[in-house]
């Protein structure tokens, strides 16, 4: 009966439920959470008294947002033959005022979004977790309206968090006027669908958000082939039904039937079009290998740097060599490779190249995907290891990018460590940090900060070669 009465963009959902208590008792909890859980226009129930006729009425209704985050209000009881409220003009009034109490700007079209993270692991973790997450929300253009933090013993199969979390998560979406649900973990193609059907409101993971942040950002065709053909993998393994068992119909004389069904065709679609992406891939492929090899052939060499996402790669890249690659505030502000020359005191050249930055938990279809483009890094003579020094948690980061650099091959590759943003430290801590980790800090929108890492680069790309930088300008 609820499907005939979906609430979309209303406040209520035009149903009310009136019950009989035997005992003549008030609303219990179960009433009261059934009519925010369900956004009911009223819950009322009719008490009984011994002799069968009726007694008092109990009757509760939601309310407008208020400063005191009261849910719903209770009528004090009276008797039934007493009522007199016209519910056919209070209902309307009432969602009405619930209109009018939205403090937010209803020109904002931005998601209004509630994040959810439900896991075992230690509530720092999960903190730190979410907080990302957050920057990740806030880069694909949601608002975050609140976050939700769950620990359980274990974790429930169907809507991942427990039940009395889930009642307590709806009605924080109806408070905050929530509209999309985004979780941490990664999520089932069950549990997103039992979770969306509970809450009537759009749900995805930290993966769908992922891959949604990259086909906005990606430019060139290398990303924009990339990103798709992730995307499409993530929804293939998203597409559930009742099996294979009924994929096909047979039936009469040659097993001729109805053909396939709506699933079976999107998944049919789904792969032929990530065999033609991954054909694509291997042409761009080939021709990056051809400029490999050309910029191999030239002896000049090759400087990758890496680091954590929004590290400031792309901030380090314009100010060592003057270019205007896209900066932002925002996780992953540039996907593309960028690849510029980088002129030395000496007169020597180097090739220097900006790849993408990485985040715990990327999805694993992404970074199949993108494996191609991190490939170029094994030409690499060295790595700039970009840190931001100003993070509370860099030395996390530090040993999520080590574990990426580990998975696709490129731990041998000689490293160069460089904290960046020394300019929001103490330089005492800094300088504390860089001895710890053997490295050296920088600021990278500061040019006189790079003095050093020119230095450090050529006496590590020409070891052989030292000579003082006065002696040879005179």
């Amino acid at each position: 009966m609820l499907s005939d009465y979906p609430l979309g963009r209303k406040r209520l959902r035009g149903l009310r439920c009136i019950h009989t208590h035997l005992k003549n008792e008030p609303l219990s909890q179960d009433d009261l959470t059934d009519l925010a859980l369900l956004r009911l226009d009223m819950m009322a129930a009719l008490g009984v008294h011994q002799d069968g006729l009726p007694g008092n009425i109990f009757i509760s209704h939601l309310l407008p947002l208020n400063k005191e985050g009261k849910t719903y209000y209770i009528h004090p009881a009276i008797q039934f033959h007493q009522l007199d409220i016209r519910f056919d003009e209070f209902i309307p009034e009432l969602e009405k005022r619930m209109g009018r109490a939205i403090v937010r700007d209803i020109e904002d079209k931005r998601e209004r979004a509630i994040l959810i993270s439900v896991s075992k692991k230690s509530r720092t973790e999960q903190k730190e977790s979410l907080e990302e997450l957050k920057e990740l929300a806030r880069t694909a253009g949601a608002v975050v309206v609140d976050t939700m933090l769950q620990r359980p013993k274990e974790i429930n199969p169907k809507y991942l968090m427990g039940r009395g979390k889930l009642k307590e998560l709806i009605i924080t979406t109806l408070q905050k006027d929530a509209t999309i649900i985004i979780f941490d973990q990664e999520l089932t193609p069950t549990q997103m669908r039992e979770i969306g059907e509970v809450t009537e409101l759009k749900v995805i993971d930290r993966a769908q958000l992922i891959l949604d942040i990259f086909a906005r950002r990606a430019h060139s065709r290398d990303g924009k082939v990339q990103v798709e053909l992730a995307q499409l993998k993530y929804r293939l393994s998203m597409l559930t039904g009742k099996g294979t068992a009924l994929s096909r119909l047979a039936g009469g004389i040659g097993g001729t039937g109805p053909g396939e069904t709506k699933l079976e065709i999107d998944r049919r679609r789904g792969k032929e079009r990530i065999n033609r992406l991954e054909k694509m891939l291997k042409n761009l492929s080939r021709g990056r290998r051809e400029r490999r090899r050309m910029r191999a052939k030239s002896g000049i060499p090759i400087i990758s740097i890496v680091g954590y996402t929004n590290a400031g790669k792309s901030t380090l890249l314009n100010t060592l060599t003057m270019s205007k690659t896209k900066v932002e505030n925002l996780l992953f502000a540039t996907l593309d490779t960028a690849t510029r020359r980088l002129r030395f005191p000496h007169e020597r050249d180097a090739v220097i190249t900006d790849t993408v930055g990485f985040i715990r938990h990327l999805p694993k279809d992404l970074m199949t995907a993108f494996k191609a483009t991190l490939e170029e890094m094994k030409d690499a003579d060295l790595l700039i290891h970009l840190v931001d020094i100003s993070s509370p948690i860099f030395d996390r980061h530090i040993e999520i990018v080590e574990k990426v650099l580990i998975e696709i091959g490129l731990a041998d590759i000689p490293r160069l460590q460089v904290f960046n943003k020394e300019d929001l430290v103490d330089p005492a801590i800094v300088s504390n940090i860089c001895n710890r980790y053997n490295a050296i800090s920088i600021s990278a929108t500061k040019q006189e900060t790079l003095i050093k890492l020119t230095k450090v680069l050529e006496n590590r790309l020409w070891p052989g070669e030292k000579r003082d930088i006065k002696a040879a300008s005179l």
